[in-house]
């Protein structure tokens, strides 16, 4: 059960690291604000350094990584798309990214919870990508 619950565990946090990489990645280029774009492209690093330990754990597990939920990468694009289109401020893009790291957030620890018999490594992997979605939520409210 630890095994399952703990490859479960990480292949839901490189889903959501994928994840959060593509949405900056979406919005990044409509960014003006200097110092915005560089928290979005440090966070872009944080995540991708988190992701290589993550697939040095499941490889240890003989397993591969997730891809995101097709239809929830859909979704996230047009919501991000529209948005732009309408407003493309980088108030609009901080609101975007916002909802998202909060929606990470929630689904990690949704997962936390669900596969509770994971290792701590993985559960510690977890926490550390709740930790940065929490931090490049709070480090955008002043451009919102």
């Amino acid at each position: 059960m630890i095994e399952k619950d703990t490859v479960r565990l990480l292949r839901e946090c490189n889903a959501g690291v994928l994840m959060g990489v593509s949405s900056i990645n979406e919005v990044i280029d409509s960014v003006t604000d200097a110092a915005f774009r560089e928290m979005l492209i440090s966070s872009k690093d944080r995540h991708r350094e988190l992701n290589r330990d993550i697939e040095n754990l499941l490889g240890k597990y003989g397993s591969e990584g997730k891809k995101p939920n097709p239809m929830a990468k859909s979704m996230a694009w047009v919501k991000a798309n529209f948005k732009m289109a309408v407003d493309g401020t980088d108030s609009a893009i901080a609101d975007i990214m916002t909802d998202g790291c909060n929606m990470g957030i929630k689904s990690l620890s949704k997962y936390l919870n669900q596969y509770a018999a994971a290792d701590e490594d993985s559960k510690n992997i977890a926490k550390r990508l709740i930790s940065i979605e929490e931090n490049l939520c709070e480090d955008m409210r002043s451009f919102l």
